[in-house]
């Protein structure tokens, strides 16, 4: 659900109950399923370090060793809970969602977590000693949850040391992946399973991918994906190449509309919107957005496709402002990059393990608040988006 939404606990109590019937059959034993339940409400309670010493005291356990063998040695597939999770969540949240991507990092202090090694995070905001993980949530008018996960698996480090990949337990199938090829194995799984969605939205590590923006098209799906200010886009019906920042710092006045991106804390945050068509075949347009208290230029923008019919502006500018424009994020805004996209994260993973099969789940989507109610969204204001319609 989203932040500040109030939550009737008998209500949510019944709801868990329901979610964690739905998965019961996925433990082949009472013992794992029952601390598999004392697990996921210790991930979401209040409890502020989420390790299995921790856990296992909310729960009442006198030592961790139920909760320690729940992620190392239990019989289940966290696959197929993931697909129960993903289910009920699409059961719940109805189809006028959309798939938002993005990664996020878990700070970690050991060389023998799974995917480990000194690499940039958002979670700290520099390099640091970080897992990598890739999410995809699923965001609707109902509420938001996360549905799938990735591990990423550093390439010149853990895809090329069988060693350091056998004592984490890494399966010797798993090979190197991108950021952006993890999203799309998320996605492309979500959509087979039944997922009704006709939107994809993530930030500039994915906008930037040709690859994953080809597929989408291919298979029907409409995007906003942010992609850097330097991108060179095609105007005046395919005749003339020219940076993204540089044709929003040349747009006429009528040319921008104002449009809520959605309510914040302080009411609705509206943002002057505008839309380029880009290319020839008019399935490609560059949407900008920009904060009227500070409408210079932004540094990157983003890129979309949907079907026609949703791209006559300003409708297209207040949809998209539900689904490419507001960005949740767990830290401080710093000032930097304008050009984003959608980050629909519930809260921060609460494992605290380090083996391949359970390091890449995070806290269970099913929690009563997406984070606490005290604390308001925090948005990054998207001052340009490159557009494609798929046909």
């Amino acid at each position: 659900m989203a932040a500040g939404q109030s939550v009737d606990p008998a209500r949510w109590r019944v709801m868990f109950d329901q979610a964690m019937a739905r998965i019961a059959g996925r433990f082949r034993r009472v013992e794992p399923r029952a601390t598999a339940r004392a697990f996921v409400l210790g991930l979401l309670s209040g409890v502020e370090r989420k390790n299995c010493w921790q856990l296992a005291e909310e729960a009442g356990h006198a030592r961790p060793g139920a909760m320690q063998r729940l992620l190392r040695s239990s019989r289940w597939d966290a696959d197929e809970v993931r697909d129960e999770v993903r289910s009920y969540v699409l059961d719940h949240f109805g189809d006028d969602g959309v798939l938002v991507v993005d990664e996020t990092g878990f700070l970690k202090k050991g060389l023998h977590s799974a995917g480990v090694q000194r690499q940039y995070t958002g979670t700290a905001g520099r390099i640091e000693n970080a897992q990598v993980g890739v999410f995809l949530a699923y965001a609707s008018s109902r509420g938001r949850a996360l549905i799938d996960r990735r591990l990423y698996l550093p390439e010149h480090t853990w895809c090329r040391d069988p060693e350091l990949r056998s004592g984490s337990g890494v399966p010797e199938q798993v090979e190197f992946a991108t950021k952006p090829r993890l999203a799309l194995q998320m996605i492309e799984a979500a959509l087979d399973a039944g997922c009704a969605s006709s939107w994809v939205t993530g930030d500039e590590v994915y906008g930037q991918d040709p690859q994953l923006r080809s597929a989408l098209e291919a298979r029907g799906i409409g995007y906003v994906l942010a992609v850097a200010c330097t991108t060179r886009v095609r105007i005046n019906q395919d005749r003339t190449v020219a940076r993204a920042d540089g044709v929003a710092a040349t747009l006429p006045r009528d040319a921008w509309h104002r449009q809520s991106a959605g309510a914040g804390a302080k009411g609705p945050r509206y943002y002057d919107w505008a839309w380029v068509q880009t290319g020839a075949d008019r399935n490609r347009c560059l949407l900008i957005r920009r904060n009227p208290a500070t409408p210079q230029p932004a540094n990157s923008p983003s890129t979309c496709a949907g079907h026609q019919a949703r791209w006559r502006c300003p409708r297209s500018c207040a949809s998209l402002g539900s689904g490419g424009a507001s960005r949740s994020a767990s830290k401080p805004q710093k000032a930097r990059s304008a050009w984003t996209t959608t980050r629909s994260v519930t809260g921060p993973p609460g494992t605290a393990t380090s083996p391949w099969p359970c390091s890449h789940w995070p806290s269970s989507p099913l929690s009563p608040s997406a984070r606490s109610p005290t604390r308001a969204p925090r948005t990054r204001t998207v001052q340009s988006a490159a557009v494609t319609r798929s046909t």
